[in-house]
């Protein structure tokens, strides 16, 4: 049999296992398919049954929240001002200064500046103070079955069944944010297994408790998205009198020059610098009142979170 058969078979078969039927008939139906499905791929029964002990029904809070997200009901700075606090601000300059040592070995193995590990943990969850207590499994097999984005939260759903499988982290600490973002840096079942790192080299990939393992997956995403070491995200402007509306958007990427004789000028009121990349110009609420300049790797930060407020 041709080679490219077999793997094309072999691909088809993977994708059947991950499909869920159009119309489960019940949640008991669709949890019983995920564990059929599940053991086709090598997971044990002894973690199956230790994944869904327990959980009988869909969790009602879990579609509450999916239907209750905040951009477009808050503006973009009251959400700054609440994520990006003072307090905030002070408590990551106080952590980057007592993690500086392994913080900057760590970012210069990845080649990325620890500034932006110690952001994204402060950001995702208040430098692990809060870090989700939804259990995984069943806010994944909520949303699964919920029918809204159903092959997407179903895959995630194998991927944590597999953690649990590795051994990776215990049952009973398999809890994070209701969508299923995990650990103190907030990764999806699927960013965990391609990106997780077991820095200490103890055998886990511990995102929950082990700080190097924390920084260290932090970084190596980063790193593995084209994360570019010499160029800073991005920066906040003044737009000019007029601005064209229709230059704003990530994909209207144009050298620093052009934003610069445009008029676009920085807080001070400078002209922006002048440096060899691309920039685009981003409105987050949909207004001028606040812009900004943004290079590839905000493009990055989009990647690990698809929100405007978040990665801004």
């Amino acid at each position: 049999m041709p080679r490219h058969f077999v793997k094309k078979s072999m691909i088809f078969v993977c994708l059947c296992l991950f499909s869920i039927p159009a119309q489960a008939k019940d949640f008991t139906s669709y949890v019983a398919h995920v564990k059929n499905a599940a053991r086709a791929q090598g997971i044990s029964s002894r973690t199956l049954e230790a994944a869904f002990n327990g959980i009988t029904r869909p969790n009602g809070r879990v579609l509450e929240l999916d239907r209750a997200q905040p951009e477009g009901k808050i503006t973009f700075p009251t959400y700054r001002k609440n994520i990006v606090n003072q307090t905030r601000i002070q408590k990551g300059r106080a952590l980057y200064r007592q993690h500086s040592a392994l913080l900057h070995t760590i970012g210069k193995r990845y080649g990325v500046p620890p500034q932006y590990i110690v952001a994204l943990w402060g950001i995702e969850t208040n430098y692990g103070g809060f870090t989700g207590g939804m259990d995984i499994v069943e806010s994944l097999a909520t949303l699964g079955y919920d029918g809204r984005r159903s092959d997407y939260f179903t895959k995630e759903l194998h991927n944590a069944l597999k953690i649990l499988d590795e051994g990776h982290v215990r049952r009973s600490h398999f809890k994070g944010s209701w969508a299923g973002a995990m650990g103190q840096c907030q990764f999806m079942p699927s960013s965990f297994l391609q990106m997780a790192v077991d820095y200490n080299r103890d055998g886990h990939k511990d995102i929950w408790d082990t700080k190097a393992d924390i920084f260290a997956s932090i970084a190596n995403y980063l790193s593995k998205k084209g994360w570019r070491e010499d160029v800073r995200w991005g920066r906040e402007v003044i737009l000019p009198q007029g601005f064209n509306r229709k230059l704003e958007g990530r994909d209207k990427m144009y050298p620093l020059r052009f934003w610069r004789e445009l008029g676009v000028k920085t807080l001070s009121g400078n002209p922006v610098p002048l440096a060899d990349f691309r920039a685009s110009v981003v409105i987050p609420e949909g207004n001028t009142r606040t812009a900004f300049l943004v290079y590839d790797n905000y493009n990055i930060l989009m990647d690990w979170n698809r929100s405007l407020y978040f990665a801004t």
